[in-house]
Parts: C-alpha cells; sequence; structure tokens
C-alpha cells in the first residue's frame, strides 16, 4: 500500500470516525449536562434524540447527494459543517442553541459517513478489503472508546471539552482528505443546475419532513407528559399529532416513487422484514445499557467520570474482542447461534443488573458490561450475515438503509424508555424498572432467534 493509499484511508477513516465517537461520548456528559444546564434527564436527553433522528435523515439524503455533486466535495463540506459545529457549540448561551449546533454537527459527520467508504472503493484498486477493513476498525474504536474519552474529557476539563476534542481530527482529515482524495470531475455550468435539480426530484421531501416531524412530536408528547407528573390536554394532543403524522408518513412512503425509507420492501422480504425486527430490538437493549448506565453511575452511585469512563470500557473493549471471533464463527456455522448466544447474554447481562443493590460493588457493573459487549461484537457480524442472506442481491442497497434506519430507531426508542422511566432524575428504583423491562425484552429475542430459520438462496428480482 503506498503512501497516497494510506493518506486516502487515514483522511477517510479520521472523519467517519467524528459520528459514531461524538453518538458515544455524550453517555457520560449527561450528568454534567444537567448541572450545568439545570434541567432534569428527559429534556438533556434531546441530546441524544436530536443526533440519532438527524443522522437518519442525513445519510441517505447525503449518499444521494454525493452522486450527482461528488464524493470528495461532500466529504470535504461535511468535514467544515462538523469543525464549525464543534467550534461554535461550547459557545451556546442556552440549551437550545446547544441542541441546534448539535444536530449541524449530527449532518457533517454523516456526510462523511454516507460517502467514506465509496471513496475507498472508488479510488483503491489494490488491497481494497484491507482498506475497508481499516475503516471498521474507525467506526466501530470510535464507537467503543467514546465513553471512556468522554469520561477523560469530563474529568480533566468540562462538557465543552467533548465538543473541541473534534477540532485536531477534523483538521487532519480535511488535510489529508485535500491532498489524497482525487478531484471529482468538473461539472459545467447546465450540468451543475440539472445537478441541482435532479438531486431534489430524487429527494422525497415530503417523506422527510413527515417522519421528522412525526417523531419529533411523538417524543415531545410522551416525554413532557413524564416531565410534569401528568398528562394535560395539550401532551396529549402533541403526542396523537405525532401518531397522526408518522401514519400520514406510512401512507406516503406507501405511495412514494422514490421514498425516503422504502416500506414495501418490507412487505415484499418478510425474512429482511424479521431481521429489521431483530436488530432493532438489539439496538433498544444494547442502547438502554450504553446510555443509561453511565447516568446511573454518576447520579445514583456518583461514580466520577472518569472511572465511569473506565468501566464502560469493558463494554467497548468485550465488543471489539468478540467480532472478529464471530467473524470466524459465522462463516462455519452461520449467523443463527451467535445470535442466539447473543440474546442470552443480553438477558443474562438484564438479570444480573436486577440483581444489584444500592451497596453492590461498582465493579459488579462490569460483569454485566462484559455480557453486553460481548453480544455486541456477534450482533455486529451476525445481524449483517442474517441481512445479506435474507435480501437479494438486487435490492442490497435498499435493505442496508432500512439496516441503518433500524438501528437509529433502536437508539431513539432506548433513549426513550429511560426517559419514560426515569424522568426528571436517575433512580435505583428507576433503574430496577429499567432492568426488569430489558431482561423481558431479551427474553423475547431469545424466542425470536431460536425460531429464526437460516434462508436459502433467494432469487434474484430487479423489481420493488
Amino acid at each position: 500500500m503506498n503512501a497516497g493509499s494510506r493518506g486516502l484511508i487515514m483522511a477517510v477513516g479520521l472523519g467517519i470516525m467524528l459520528n459514531p465517537l461524538n453518538s458515544s461520548m455524550v453517555s457520560v456528559a449527561i450528568a454534567r449536562l444537567q448541572q450545568a444546564y439545570r434541567l432534569d434527564f428527559t429534556i438533556v436527553s434531546w441530546i441524544i434524540f436530536s443526533f440519532y433522528i438527524a443522522s437518519a435523515i442525513a445519510q441517505p439524503v447525503m449518499g444521494k447527494a454525493s452522486d450527482l455533486f461528488g464524493r470528495r466535495n461532500i466529504f470535504l463540506l461535511g468535514l467544515i459543517v462538523a469543525f464549525a459545529a464543534s467550534m461554535l457549540a461550547p459557545l451556546s448561551p442556552s440549551f437550545g442553541w446547544l441542541i441546534a449546533l448539535r444536530i449541524v454537527q449530527s449532518v457533517g459527520t454523516s456526510m462523511m459517513v454516507a460517502v467514506g467508504m465509496a471513496l475507498v472503493r472508488i479510488h483503491m484498486t489494490e488491497k481494497q478489503a484491507a482498506a475497508l477493513s481499516i475503516l471498521s476498525i474507525f467506526l466501530s474504536g470510535a464507537a467503543a472508546v467514546g465513553p471512556f474519552v468522554g469520561g477523560v474529557l469530563l474529568y480533566f476539563w468540562d462538557w465543552q471539552a467533548i465538543f473541541l476534542v473534534n477540532i485536531p481530527f477534523a483538521s487532519a482529515s480535511f488535510l489529508l482528505a485535500w491532498r489524497h482524495i482525487p478531484k471529482d470531475r468538473r461539472a459545467t455550468a447546465a450540468e451543475g443546475s440539472m445537478s441541482v435539480r435532479r438531486w431534489f426530484a430524487m429527494i422525497d421531501t415530503p417523506g422527510i419532513l413527515l417522519f421528522a416531524a412525526g417523531m419529533v412530536a411523538l417524543l415531545v408528547g410522551l416525554l413532557s407528559a413524564k416531565s410534569s407528573g401528568h398528562i394535560t390536554i395539550i401532551h396529549a394532543m402533541v403526542g396523537l399529532s405525532g401518531f397522526a403524522l408518522l401514519a400520514f408518513f406510512v401512507r406516503h412512503e406507501l405511495r412514494a416513487a422514490s421514498p425516503f425509507i422504502p416500506l414495501r420492501a418490507f412487505a415484499k422480504y418478510p425474512a429482511m422484514t424479521w431481521v429489521n425486527v431483530e436488530f432493532l430490538l438489539v439496538n433498544f437493549l444494547f442502547y438502554s445499557i450504553f446510555f443509561g448506565l453511565p447516568s446511573y453511575l454518576q447520579s445514583v452511585r456518583q461514580v466520577n467520570e472518569f472511572d465511569t469512563g473506565m468501566l464502560m470500557l469493558s463494554l467497548g473493549a468485550c465488543s471489539l474482542v468478540a467480532s472478529p471471533i464471530a467473524g470466524r464463527w459465522i462463516d462455519r456455522s452461520g449467523p443463527r447461534p451467535a445470535l442466539l448466544l447473543s440474546a442470552i447474554l443480553m438477558t443474562f447481562g438484564s438479570v444480573w443488573l436486577m440483581t444489584l443493590r444500592p451497596d453492590s460493588p461498582v465493579i459488579s457493573v462490569c460483569i454485566a458490561l462484559a455480557a453486553f459487549g460481548v453480544s455486541n461484537g456477534l450482533n455486529s457480524v451476525g445481524m449483517q450475515a442474517a441481512l445479506f442472506a435474507s435480501s437479494p442481491k438486487s435490492i442490497i442497497g435498499v435493505a442496508s438503509g432500512l439496516f441503518n434506519t433500524s438501528r437509529y430507531l433502536g437508539t431513539i426508542l432506548s433513549s426513550l424508555l429511560i426517559g419514560i422511566v426515569m424522568g426528571g432524575s436517575f433512580s435505583f428504583a428507576g433503574f430496577r424498572v429499567l432492568s426488569i423491562i430489558l431482561a423481558v425484552t431479551s427474553l423475547v429475542l431469545v424466542g425470536m432467534s431460536r425460531r429464526r430459520r437460516e434462508p436459502g438462496r433467494l432469487q434474484e428480482t430487479n423489481s420493488m
């Protein structure tokens, strides 16, 4: 691999890691943000919701934009957007401004994720598989060490550091990308104007607006009712409007020629649908622990940010160790055994958390974290294998998009569950209720994994 190829990989790797890094670092910053802005958890949890909703929308939209405006251009623009948001976020005069800049940051980092893999596939003709595996390490590694990095930054500085830490990575990625990513073909003025019109024609704007408005209204209605302690007419109206908007979204997507989320594929390929349902539940379980446990440790057990980050590192480390082992196992035996073991480990981890008492040693939490970490490593490979086995090659792009949507929905639902169960502040009783819900959900996942059928070779089809 020559110097140019290494530079390209480093440029893309440093860029795409910013999305998982920023989505995971915040898990240990929730308690500090509550103190800084004097807000309860249900409001501060929007720092999580906003990032994932924006990512769910931005990544497919920017993927389409890159086909028309050039992948290098989108990648560089994403770095500029992420850099600017990271510079301005620490200066936020209110929590509302912080959320707005968090959304901008999510869009910028999503632009890089949307085109990063494609840049390597297009511009590297040798050792492509090795290059893609390196990028996967950037993605998974950033997500794994994010809580630890966030914990260290919060322990020695303050919450502003989790934004400022992006600046050197974004700067280095920009300089390397400018030098090593080949320039896109220059379009004429007529082609550029046509590209803009084509892009707007390709983007399902009504679907995106209905999805975003429906999700926000539903979350606002549910979380506001929990935060105030009772359901008012306004809460009910906002929540019901969210359900109505999402119903209109489903109706629109089923009729749209180029839908934002191609829901018709779910009806046509039931095996793929069940994979996405399982993946949603897997992410719901994993991120309930990922975002809930740090706040529990800091707010209830009074563990400092550094030690919280160290404890959470066991989650990421076990996941990283389990992934390559899972890959070899799944190559030999298929995804079913690995996914069944993953569901059993999640059940064990949830039940273990249920048995903890207020005076249990904090280090005992690592047992549950290790179980969820190994489970996540198995799932990261097993669910991908199950998706490829259940999806015809002719729609693999659509299938991957739906797969990512299931990931984001699971993550959003996990944060919603934490907000509803915990309300304004974390408590041991609330954490016990959360553990019980996770144990029941993981048992459902065990049942689904046991009944899983390994699909045979799917017939190719070019129709949707």
